[in-house]
């Protein structure tokens, strides 16, 4: 549809709103009544001095009448009306109805704006109070020391002849227990004040380290070009790193860094994923390096290069050293993982590389292919244990076609999980009946 085609229109909305008569506009930009009326009714086309002249009689820019409506806010009318359910929205007028009511169009975009803005802070929240693990323990906490105040005061009221002595001890209880309640209870207010995603829980070391390497995107550009001689420069410009312990994790992480550019560089690989795409048997085949390594770097390179990509590493262990997510599948900062994925499968068969496409049981899961494998730390000594660290590396099951694998159902965490009868749950649920 031609932008020019609402050109009167536009002239028309704009005469009335300054409350000019038509004959007085017509004698202004120097045509007839008739001429002027037949225009406003999209009935004349109007050559480019006209335009001009009738444009200076109103006082606004020409492209105002010509154009009408920037494109903007044409499309932001098109996903207002995408979301209209039950009702038939003339698609086919929004250009119309945009040069004649431009500020009902702004004001219209503008709510859908807001609508969509709060519905999203909406399923934020929503995700939240669900699969917060910090959450999750704080609420926890409050119900267990109800319980055990119900339970206390229940022995008091049910037991007529007590002893002193037991008496004075179930005093002590309740007295204790209503002080761990006041200080849950308003750690619970604190956290619920405090903005999701915002850093007034952070305490330990490890949290400071995973701000840090989330604030960097987990990639550092400085270290790619210099490598470990930018290491000293990279900690001192990060002002979240307050605790020792936490500097001294961010830089043992950047050394790591640093070796794994330098084995790998950024350039070499960016050719590879053009090559091969994200497929990480392929690129390690091709680059000549091993998986650890590649997984590594493939979870370091910006978004932009290596398209979503995420990392879970953990110890002999299965404590978890880094996590870095990916849409759709939660890795939890707080409690332990999932016994199911592949993480943790791969640390009893060191050295056979895992493949598998997993499915969380959350609302906005995912599938990811995941991949897992193990790297030895230092050489095998006789009657020593191995040491050995785990690594799952995480895409969006969409990125490689060919993939068809059934999802294999796992989940985030036993206390946060919402998977019944599961035979890996180590601890009772608090999402649905695990109080």
């Amino acid at each position: 549809m031609p932008e020019s085609r609402f050109t009167g229109a536009r002239i028309r909305e704009q005469r009335l709103q300054r409350g000019i008569k038509q004959t007085d506009l017509a004698a202004a930009a120097g045509i007839s009544p008739s001429y002027l009326n037949l225009i406003e009714h999209d009935r004349r086309r109007i050559g480019g001095k006209v335009l001009l002249r009738i444009a200076g009689a109103l006082g606004v820019e020409p492209q105002l009448l010509s154009h009408g409506a920037e494109a903007a806010l044409i499309s932001g009318l098109r996903e207002a009306a995408g979301r209209v359910k039950g009702g038939a929205v003339e698609l086919d007028r929004l250009e119309e109805f945009a040069g004649r009511f431009p500020g009902w169009a702004e004001a219209m975009v503008g709510a859908e704006r807001r609508s969509a803005e709060l519905e999203r802070n909406v399923k934020a929240l929503s995700d939240r109070l669900a699969h917060d693990p910090r959450l999750a323990e704080s609420i926890h906490e409050v119900l267990s020391v109800v319980t055990a105040i119900r339970s206390t005061a229940s022995i008091l009221v049910e037991t007529r002849k007590l002893e002193p002595e037991w008496q004075a001890r179930f005093h002590r209880n309740i007295d204790e227990d209503s002080r761990r309640l006041a200080e849950g209870a308003k750690a619970l207010v604190r956290y619920l004040d405090a903005a999701p995603g915002s850093d007034a829980d952070i305490r330990s070391p490890q949290d400071e380290l995973d701000q840090f390497l989330t604030e960097n995107a987990y990639h550092f550009a400085a270290i790619e070009k210099r490598g470990a001689a930018a290491i000293d420069a990279v900690l001192d410009a990060a002002e979240g790193l307050t605790l020792p312990t936490a500097r001294h994790l961010a830089r043992m992480h950047l050394e790591d860094y640093a070796r794994d550019a330098a084995r790998l560089p950024r350039a070499t690989l960016a050719r590879a994923l053009a090559d091969a795409g994200c497929d990480p048997p392929a690129l390690a085949s091709e680059t000549g390096v091993d998986l650890p390594t590649l997984f590594r770097r493939l979870a370091s390179l910006p978004e932009e290069v290596a398209g979503p990509v995420g990392l879970v590493v953990c110890d002999g262990s299965g404590a978890l050293l880094l996590r870095k997510p990916i849409a759709g599948f939660a890795v939890s900062r707080i409690v332990a993982a999932c016994p199911l994925w592949p993480l943790y499968r791969a640390l009893t068969q060191p050295g056979a590389p895992l493949r598998r496409t997993l499915l969380q049981a959350w609302r906005d899961a995912r599938p990811v292919r995941a991949f897992a494998v193990t790297e030895p730390l230092g050489p095998a000594l006789i009657n020593e244990p191995p040491l050995l660290r785990g690594y799952m590396l995480l895409l969006p099951a969409d990125a490689h076609a060919g993939d068809h694998d059934t999802p294999a159902p796992v989940g985030t965490s036993c206390r946060i999980c919402p998977r019944q009868d599961c035979v890996a749950r180590r601890e009772p649920t608090v999402m649905q009946d695990g109080f």
